[in-house]
């Protein structure tokens, strides 16, 4: 005697809701985005607490936000500055490389002046990269920039 087909079928579906491949990033997506609504709650109930002006009263979750934003500025502006002085330092080294390798006899084919020169006007870009980038959001902004590690409110068009 044959097996009911519908038997069959109804065991192949409970398999395949048990499976957790391709679940697994549904269901991380899901808390995360529960993460997110819980937190947009708390910030604001903390831009309520702190709605008189500028910065939040103290000792509330906007204060220790903005000073954890703080320490973020600073943190990232340091390592952002340590990784533009290893690529240049890198660059250097590398352009000076080509260069020697330029003038071994057993390379004479092209390229190794241009690499070579590359790798030193990078060198130059990468060790000014503070300079320039400043220079840049001062131009953008119309001489209105300002470039500081102080968090602070951003207010678009007429603030109101």
């Amino acid at each position: 005697m044959k097996p009911c087909s519908n038997d069959v079928r109804g065991a192949a579906r409970v398999r395949r809701l048990a499976n957790r491949r391709g679940k697994t990033l549904a269901v991380a997506a899901g808390v995360l985005a529960l993460g997110f609504g819980h937190t947009g709650h708390a910030l604001a109930q903390a831009a309520a607490a702190g709605a008189g002006g500028a910065s939040s009263a103290a000792g509330t979750l906007g204060a220790q936000l903005n000073t954890m934003s703080s320490e973020a500025i600073n943190s990232g502006s340091t390592a952002f500055g340590g990784a533009c002085y290893l690529a240049a330092a890198l660059c250097f080294g590398f352009g000076v490389w080509a260069l020697w390798q330029s003038r071994q006899p057993q390379n004479r084919e092209t390229g190794h002046v241009g690499r070579g020169l590359a790798g030193l006007v990078l060198c130059g870009l990468f060790a000014t990269a503070g300079v320039w980038i400043n220079k840049a959001s001062i131009t953008a902004s119309g001489g209105n920039a300002t470039v500081n590690d102080t968090p602070a409110m951003v207010v678009f068009g007429a603030g109101g």
